[in-house]
């Protein structure tokens, strides 16, 4: 193709603030003479990094859009999705770098689907975790919607796998805690991701991995909608037929435990464990999670330590899954323990309290009600407090035992609250308990997990309300609930 003159394509670029007069003057004193070809000009003006590739290839096609985002120049694109494209940019005063996630202008110029973006992008804004991406800002200008994020040096989970073929078991399992922290962090502020796929984890060049486009995915319903013949995101599609075969709602963190499997499943196999086809109507049968090939089939010689927690996170039932992040959490890093530890044939459960205890149980002198959304914990945590003497009650919800003891204050001698599988709303409904005149007197225990423990300060404790740190022995447990009932 013919292009402009050199002097032109220096001129644009000066105009357009790609580069600086001092560094124009300096390629025109480098070349010698501003006689010269176009393609000499540039090439000098990339390897001195004044210009990048991609605002080359923009300049000497005569665009002048694109180059900047509000005050960020942007330097390469680093990959388009179906309603947006991410580009690498860096601040024109401060020189700091970030990454760009622009709506496609399609879709800029429909006001529901662009207020549905910056919408998710402020929510993003709040999540502050190291192994989430963070989000900086939301910005509109004319119809340019866009998000200032933090730019991830590495690249995507898939690449990395790609590069690999699989991950051995203890980097799979280093990768595997820090996106579950990230998604306990998030479960914990009352976010669901919804869109958990290879893709959307970056890996650092330091092997710390980071979720991306937390809530999005409501963006990608909502274009859907719009284009029903299209798959425009095929894990959306995923989510809606795993909940649709076993029963949950949309927001059910259940599902992106699942999702999580699938990803530990594919580090380790090389291998994505669901079918992939591009039929949405196929995509959206529930034997594409009734039919996954048994991860012991294709790695027969996986650890235990790995294989357990994969089988348990793709659970079809979703009661048999991990209830919440932190449960799923507590078991990855018993395992990193074990594989570090050189242990590669666990056999046992991997769950922290889950020793099996065969005392005879004892008389029933106590009762307790124990606040505990995860099967496993209910069943562990029922046994061991059983054989202890206590007649056990169990709740799921914690909302429902705060309206169950202020109905019945005497169903109980004590409540046991696990945060651990439950978040936030276990701290809520212990601190209610005792903001009620009718609860205030019933000793309470809330067991917190090590990231929670910073929750203790928020916790409302006094004489027979108190805070149990985990890990915890069942003895430890059952001694802080004698001391409970007793001192009552």
């Amino acid at each position: 193709m013919a292009y402009p003159s050199a002097e032109k394509v220096g001129q644009r670029a000066f105009d357009l603030g790609l580069i600086s007069e001092r560094q124009l003057q300096e390629l025109w004193s480098a070349l010698g003479s501003r006689n010269v070809k176009t393609e000499d000009f540039l090439q000098l003006a990339v390897r001195r990094e004044f210009l990048t590739n991609y605002q080359v290839e923009k300049l000497v096609k005569g665009e002048r859009s694109g180059f900047f985002f509000g005050p960020y120049k942007v330097q390469y694109m680093v990959g388009a999705g179906t309603f947006a494209r991410v580009f690498r940019a860096h601040h024109k005063t401060t020189g700091e770098v970030v990454a760009i996630k622009a709506l496609r202008k399609r879709y800029s110029e429909d006001q529901k689907c662009f207020q549905q973006f910056l919408r998710e992008g402020r929510l993003g804004c709040a999540l502050r975790h190291p192994n989430i991406v963070q989000i900086y800002d939301v910005c509109s200008e004319r119809k340019t919607h866009f998000l200032v994020m933090e730019f991830v040096e590495g690249q995507n989970l898939r690449d990395f796998v790609k590069v690999r073929r699989k991950i051995e078991p203890l980097d799979a399992v280093r990768l595997m805690i820090d996106m579950t922290e990230g998604l306990r962090y998030a479960f914990e502020h009352g976010l669901t991701h919804r869109d958990l796929k290879m893709t959307n984890v970056l890996v650092s060049t330091k092997k710390q991995a980071k979720l991306v486009d937390f809530g999005l995915a409501t963006l990608d319903d909502l274009l859907g909608e719009k284009l029903q013949s299209e798959i425009t995101n095929a894990r959306a599609i995923d989510y809606a037929a795993l909940e649709r075969a076993t029963g949950v709602r949309k927001d059910d963190t259940r599902s992106d435990i699942y999702f999580l499997g699938c990803i530990f499943y594919h580090m380790l196999t090389g291998q994505a464990p669901l079918s992939e086809t591009q039929d949405r109507v196929a995509r959206l049968n529930k034997n594409r999670f009734l039919e996954v090939v048994p991860i012991r089939k294709l790695e027969p010689e996986l650890p235990d330590a790995v294989t357990l927690v994969v089988n348990k996170a793709m659970a079809f039932d979703p009661s048999r899954r991990y209830q919440s992040p932190s449960a799923m959490l507590a078991d990855l890093r018993l395992a990193l323990q074990r594989l570090e530890g050189g242990d590669h044939s666990v056999s046992e459960s991997l769950s922290g309290l889950g020793k099996q205890l065969t005392e005879a149980p004892a008389e029933p002198h106590h009762s307790v009600l124990v606040v505990e959304s995860d099967p496993q914990m209910q069943e562990v945590l029922r046994k061991g407090l059983r054989n202890a003497g206590y007649k056990v009650l169990l709740i799921a919800d914690p909302a429902r035992a705060v309206a169950r003891l202020r109905e019945a204050p005497t169903v109980a001698d004590c409540v046991l609250i696990n945060a651990q599988s439950v978040g936030e709303p276990a701290l809520a409904a212990f601190n209610a308990l005792a903001r009620d005149a009718i609860t205030a007197g019933i000793p309470a225990a809330l067991m917190l997990d090590e990231p929670q423990h910073p929750w203790s300060k928020r916790a409302e404790a006094g004489p027979r309300r108190v805070v149990l740190p985990m890990p915890i022995t069942m003895r430890q447990l059952r001694d802080a609930l004698g001391e409970l009932v007793g001192a009552s």
